[in-house]
């Protein structure tokens, strides 16, 4: 891969890995401790993601065990979560927090789908002006007679393989996470 596109891989690498993340935060009806992936607590005056001061496990398809190190922490984990847009209200029995997931309406499935398929569109936008920002940087290298006719055409192709190579893997992405929530 030529060095001058390697910066726009390393830009649409991210922007897949971002989607990726955004995905694994959706539930879909199974419980899947990622939902508390952007939840933090106050610790100690610190913002700390809940899997840094408890114990998260998932003993049940549908239910997610939170156990905190300190029982102490227990009110903050349950408010935050209230708080986020998860949408459970944990309960708890003064040791451990537990989260029961329901099973989604198909009503419910349709709506995560197209959450889903939104924010893919959003990733391959994301891609998309990615590519533009490499064409414009050597359109202005080639009006400034820093790179030949020939090289841009070059640059102008492996930019559009490798635009078209991400799109490819985010269509994929939405495809499978679609299939995982409709999957009752």
């Amino acid at each position: 891969m030529d060095a001058r596109i390697q910066e726009y891989d390393q830009k649409m690498t991210k922007t897949l890995a971002s989607l990726d993340k955004e995905y694994a935060g959706i539930r879909a009806g199974r419980a899947n401790p990622h939902v508390l992936d952007r939840i933090t607590v106050d610790y100690y005056g610190t913002p700390t993601p809940i899997q840094q001061v408890a114990n998260v496990t998932v003993p049940e398809a549908r239910i997610i065990q939170i156990q905190p190190w300190e029982p102490s922490l227990i009110k903050s984990i349950i408010k935050e979560i209230q708080k986020s847009d998860i949408g459970i209200n944990p309960n708890t029995d003064g040791k451990v927090i537990r989260m029961i997931f329901p099973e989604l309406t198909e009503e419910r499935r349709k709506d995560i789908s197209k959450d889903v398929k939104k924010k893919g569109d959003n990733a391959k936008v994301a891609v998309r002006n990615i590519r533009r920002d490499a064409m414009d940087k050597f359109k202005k290298m080639k009006k400034g007679s820093e790179i030949s006719e020939d090289d841009f055409k070059d640059l102008e192709t492996q930019v559009q393989k490798m635009t078209d190579k991400y799109i490819k893997k985010i269509d994929d992405s939405i495809d499978a996470k679609t299939k995982e929530v409709m999957t009752v």
